[in-house]
């Protein structure tokens, strides 16, 4: 397995290893052997704060003196003597930073490749924060939630051991945006409907009458691709779907941005020849190989472009695009809307904010997660893994999207009014957006 992942690899994998670290009580608590405590525990604090100083992508750390932080979480560090203490005293001097993808993974959270699939079970719900409620704003036909008579807007108060309210007070000491946290919530509560397939778990939770109810939910094993591993980047689940809509609009969603989805992409892009617009859904995608904004908007522009700029603490990238006018799909160039809520991050807040920046897109939704920093991986002793972002993203115009979000054109939140009445409010406005334009010719064939 590679130390680093040389590429934009993003929040995912900072959602997926913190839901998973958090998702398992802190057991590794054994002291190691005074011989080897202070040499491990030092040289491990150490990889992490020599790093930042090191490697960031701005000498000066916004401000931070990183000098005095390191005084000041030595001295904490002099007191502890396990593993289990180390890691949270780590995360919290990289809070120092107030940036995302800065993230240390305990040894006992790193799950392998191998490992992998059979820890991700799922009982088919999916989830929404909706203020200080985990609804429910999707269940997969034929899971066990189904099966059992969940459905989206009713409110999941407990799963398994832990009551929503419980994981939601442990992040309010947090110094993450207000977003950040809203997808750690939802993530805490996901990983706690997550485990081995045939197991089960027991939900709380407030049906369309808000009365209490309780069900137990057997774990099924996800049934669709997954993706290959990429370095530490474990295989992820691969979800697509690509569809017609009211008068023709063409339609995709797909959840994470992996080199696979490039060759579905093309494909729904071709079968929508001719389609009088097009709604890319980026809601709860949290992101992936950076490169891919740029391939995909070779498909949507019809001149050359950027989508923006990372820059780096030595040089930058940019995010070029170039229209790719002799490839068997034909470049669209119709009215494109690309939905997006908290949970879109990363990647797709690049593909999402460059877009609109050059007036390519209208972006329909909530203010995206606000984390487009892209990062390395590198290995800790002992097995840990620290997380650590290299470079920070303005688009063509300027705008940052770290800390920020891609600020929607047109806000439209889902409720759990709506989602109990089966209505997507977000897709309903892109719909009334395209409808109410010119109509035109949707593509430009090679």
């Amino acid at each position: 397995m590679q130390a680093r992942i040389h590429s934009v690899l993003l929040l995912l994998v900072l959602t997926s290893c913190l839901t998973q670290a958090q998702s398992q009580p802190a057991t590794v608590t054994t002291a190691l052997s005074k011989a080897d405590s202070s040499n491990l525990l030092e040289r491990t604090f150490d990889q992490v704060w020599r790093t930042v100083k090191d490697k960031h992508f701005d000498p000066t750390l916004g401000g931070v003196n990183w000098d005095q932080v390191r005084v000041r979480y030595a001295a904490r560090l002099a007191k502890i003597k396990t593993e289990a203490e180390l890691y949270p005293l780590l995360q919290q001097m990289l809070g120092e930073l107030h940036q995302s993808h800065f993230q240390v993974i305990s040894p006992a959270a790193v799950v392998t490749d191998d490992e992998m699939p059979s820890g991700t079970a799922t009982t088919g719900i999916e989830l929404q924060v909706l203020g200080t409620q985990a609804v429910i704003s999707a269940v997969e036909p034929n899971s066990s939630a189904a099966q059992t008579g969940l459905r989206p807007g009713y409110v999941i108060t407990k799963a398994g051991a832990h009551t929503v309210a419980g994981l939601a007070q442990k992040l309010t000491r947090s110094t993450e945006t207000a977003a950040i946290k809203r997808l750690r919530l939802e993530r805490l509560v996901i990983a706690r409907l997550k485990g081995e397939a045939g197991k089960s778990v027991t939900v709380q939770y407030l049906n369309e009458k808000l009365r209490p109810q309780t069900a137990q939910l057997e774990l099924q094993p996800y049934q669709g691709e997954w993706s290959a591993a990429f370095g530490n980047f474990g295989p992820q689940p691969m979800r697509f779907e690509s569809k017609r809509l009211a008068n023709g609009i063409g339609y995709i969603r797909f959840n994470i941005w992996v080199t696979p989805m490039m060759a579905k992409l093309r494909a729904a892009l071709k079968d929508f020849e001719g389609m009088p617009g097009l709604i890319i859904d980026l809601r709860v995608n949290p992101g992936g190989v950076g490169g891919m904004a740029n391939g995909l908007s070779g498909y949507l522009l019809d001149k050359e472009a950027s989508l923006g700029k990372m820059q780096m603490r030595s040089g930058y990238q940019n995010f070029h695009v170039t229209p790719q006018k002799n490839a068997a799909t034909p470049i669209f160039t119709g009215p494109l809307v690309i939905l997006q809520d908290y949970g879109s991050a990363s990647t797709s807040e690049v593909f999402a904010a460059g877009l609109q920046d050059l007036n390519r897109a209208v972006v329909i939704g909530e203010r995206s997660a606000g984390a487009a920093l892209p990062s390395f991986i590198e290995k800790l002793p002992k097995g840990g893994l620290f997380q650590y972002a290299i470079g920070d993203f303005k688009t063509s115009k300027g705008t940052l999207i770290e800390g920020r979000g891609v600020v929607p054109n047109l806000v439209a939140p889902p409720t759990r009014a709506s989602l109990l009445a089966g209505r997507d409010l977000a897709l309903e406005a892109a719909l009334r957006h395209i409808a109410s334009l010119p109509k035109a010719r949707a593509t430009v064939t090679k």
